[in-house]
């Protein structure tokens, strides 16, 4: 190996740059890739032999985003920062990254681009919310329930007493129907509220569980809904309350089935994710339970608040359904996220794989 006057191999920036974490591509005037690190090739599911010549939107679902950007930086000679972008590979047609890009031109016509993946720091973000948010959920259900429930106990015995002065049956009808409000508006507190009972944890095949899950939801399913299993065979045993899971997941695949309407397609999957975060909280192994449908989505103005109690887009709906399978999922030191986009919505229920504690808050 030659050498310089100092006595060190000589300096070869591609093999530094192919060293880095950040992905870094080189592309021509018109975006078809000229060079490529290992990270960009890992980021984008290619091969570097097979990524050069071709142009970023043969690479990104939005790739004609991405030239023109590269475009407009090779017009103006000057470099672009963006930050928060959304980049979709296609060549992994269900991950979606954030990252943030920088745009370079370079002396021979061409653009140098930087891709700084910040998917993880903004998950770890959205889980912490989340989690906030279900600590708030519980105590607004609490304080609710407080003022709901007194006032329908006074009037469901006012309307218990006035039956029994009533002189006649067509009258008590009456009565019947405050009494029978007043209890379906008791049972509706209740389920804001969550599961009362303390978690009974057994040793489960999680896989049974998703089965159970899966006849209950084709039996409920109209008939133009089809219903798929995908299963990691690889997952363990879990530690498990077996009612509530099954409750929690049971609303995620109705929640599923009824924003399908009359027809589409739902699957129940389950992988193994590893070095996985919930929270703040680093997990060397997490079980990853998706739910996915092809229906019109989650609308935008509910993205921030779905998992609020009594916040729904279904008409007739009571916002409860998630709201209960998010502080089942919290209980077992999990969490519900969800990535949604029309044709493509993924409820996903993250449970660490090691045996944790149940939540009291």
């Amino acid at each position: 190996m030659a050498r310089d006057s100092a006595g060190l191999p000589p300096f070869d920036p591609a093999v530094v740059l192919d060293q880095l974490a950040t992905a870094i591509l080189v592309v021509d005037a018109g975006a078809a890739v000229r060079w490529i690190n290992a990270a960009a090739a890992d980021l984008l599911a290619i091969s570097p032999a097979a990524a050069r010549g071709r142009r970023l939107g043969a690479l990104v679902a939005n790739g004609s985003e991405l030239e023109a950007l590269v475009l407009r930086s090779r017009a103006s000679g000057e470099p672009l920062a963006l930050r928060g972008l959304e980049l979709a590979p296609i060549a992994r047609s269900d991950s979606r990254y954030h990252v943030d890009l920088s745009l370079t031109p370079v002396d021979d016509g061409g653009v140098l681009v930087e891709i700084a993946d910040t998917t993880q720091p903004t998950r770890i973000t959205r889980d912490t919310a989340l989690l906030a948010q279900q600590g708030g959920s519980r105590l607004m259900a609490r304080q609710l329930a407080h003022e709901i429930k007194n006032p329908l106990g006074g009037l469901r015995g006012a309307a218990q007493l006035l039956e029994r002065e009533l002189p006649n049956e067509e009258l008590k009808e009456y009565t019947r129907v405050i009494i029978g409000e007043a209890d379906r508006l008791r049972a509706l507190v209740d389920s804001l509220l969550g599961p009362a009972r303390p978690m009974r944890r057994e040793t489960l095949n999680v896989h049974e569980l998703i089965d159970h899950v899966y006849r209950l939801a084709r039996a409920e399913a109209p008939a133009g809904v089809a219903i798929d299993r995908d299963y990691d065979p690889s997952l363990p045993p879990l530690a498990l309350d077996r009612d509530l899971m099954v409750q929690a997941m049971l609303n995620l695949a109705r929640n599923a089935v009824q924003a399908l309407g009359e027809r589409g397609a739902l699957t129940l999957r389950s992988r193994a994710l590893t070095q996985a975060t919930i929270g703040a909280e680093r997990h060397r192994v997490v079980a990853s339970l998706q739910f996915e449908d092809n229906g019109p989505g989650v609308p935008a103005e509910l993205g921030e608040t779905i998992f609020y109690p009594l916040v729904s887009a279904r008409a007739g709906g009571t916002g409860l359904g998630l709201a209960v399978a998010q502080d089942i999922a919290t209980r077992h030191g999990g969490i519900i996220e969800f990535d949604s986009r029309p044709g493509r919505t993924v409820f996903s229920l993250l449970l660490p794989m090691e045996n944790g504690h149940e939540q009291t808050a």
